[in-house]
């Protein structure tokens, strides 16, 4: 094994507003010998996040940013193909946070193992896993939905804003979702089910979503901000509840944005309409992580919930469908699919 190349994607410089192709490097290295207690896995999936840009900035975060030089991080589906580690054998498919590479040496701290015939691999990093216990924890636990209430969900065709809408359908909730483009819009309501369904590229998207809500919002599933956020905030109902789990179109911000300050009506509205507007982080509800795998994993063997992968196809393409990613590009759950089983 110490002869084999490894590649990975490392940060070589730190973005200044949009991340280019040269914020990216693709570099070989030699794999190490494995110690005792560590397994040598090849990574088959990984998984591409708007999460991830936060990670090639400076300073403070939830998550460790990358450093210069370092491969970039990621949640990913891998295979073991050498293993020292008791706990773990040959063959074992696991998921677990690594990098942006196609062979990592780990301590087998925090893998999973998942058995592939449950569900496709794929899935662990998508319906399955982290986005799918996104949508899952933060609707249940923040948006507490009941039957017959509105529930507006931003982002509606990705892989968390899909299965909030179809969860939401799940218990009685009108569900509004906005995404961008005509396609996306039919498959959020041909497809998924959702009540309506309203391109955010429109520039009547405030009148066409008061149109779509003639009852106000009870709940608005944010992870997405700028001028889909400015659309929804009038219409929130009395003790409207937003879950906020991104703000995708503010990530790659340099400063504030120009205009008036917006905060005191803000502010106003969470006082007079008594507003919860709670950010969580999907870790916040790890004790919640058995129930939302079995739950969903129920669901999906139904038939009784869809969802959608946009696949690409070797490692060096990351770069370019992250940086469209974060442009709204993808169509579904991201995926670089980087070996083949």
């Amino acid at each position: 094994m110490n002869a084999l190349i490894n590649r990975s994607i490392i940060l070589a410089s730190r973005p200044q507003g949009e991340p280019l192709l040269e914020n990216f490097q693709l570099v070989e290295t030699p794999f190490p010998r494995l110690c005792d207690n560590e397994v040598l896995l090849q990574t088959i999936w990984l998984s591409l996040d708007p999460y991830m840009r936060g990670h090639m900035d400076e300073g403070e975060s939830y998550s460790p940013r990358v450093k210069l030089g370092e491969p970039m991080k990621a949640d990913t589906v891998s295979r073991i193909i050498q293993s020292n580690h008791p706990d773990f054998s040959i063959g074992d498919f696991i998921e677990g946070y690594t990098f942006w590479q196609e062979y990592t040496v780990s301590s087998g701290d925090g893998l999973r193992k998942i058995d592939p015939n449950l569900a496709p691999l794929s899935t662990a990093l998508g319906v399955l896993g982290m986005p799918g216990m996104t949508a899952y924890t933060g609707l249940l636990n923040i948006g507490q939905p009941k039957p017959g209430e509105t529930l507006v969900v931003a982002a509606a065709s990705g892989p968390v804003g899909s299965l909030v809408g179809q969860i939401g359908k799940r218990m009685g909730c009108k569900v509004v979702g906005i995404a961008g483009g005509a396609e996306k819009c039919r498959y959020i309501h041909d497809e998924l089910g959702f009540d309506a369904a309203i391109d955010h590229h429109d520039p009547a998207l405030p009148q066409l979503l008061t149109r779509a809500c003639p009852n106000g919002i009870d709940i608005y599933f944010e992870n997405v901000g700028g001028h889909v956020w400015k659309a929804v905030f009038p219409l929130l109902n009395d003790f409207a509840r937003v879950p906020v789990c991104g703000l995708i179109a503010h990530y790659s911000d340099v400063g504030l944005p120009p205009g008036p300050d917006h905060l005191p009506e803000l502010m106003d509205a969470i006082l007079v309409k008594r507003l919860t507007l709670r950010g969580f982080i999907v870790s916040d509800f790890n004790t919640q992580a058995e129930e939302f795998r079995r739950e969903v994993a129920s669901w999906l063997h139904k038939g009784e919930i869809i969802y959608k992968e946009d696949i690409v196809e070797g490692l060096e393409r990351a770069p370019e469908r992250f940086i469209g990613l974060l442009k709204g590009n993808n169509f579904g759950k991201t995926l670089i699919r980087v070996s083949t089983i």
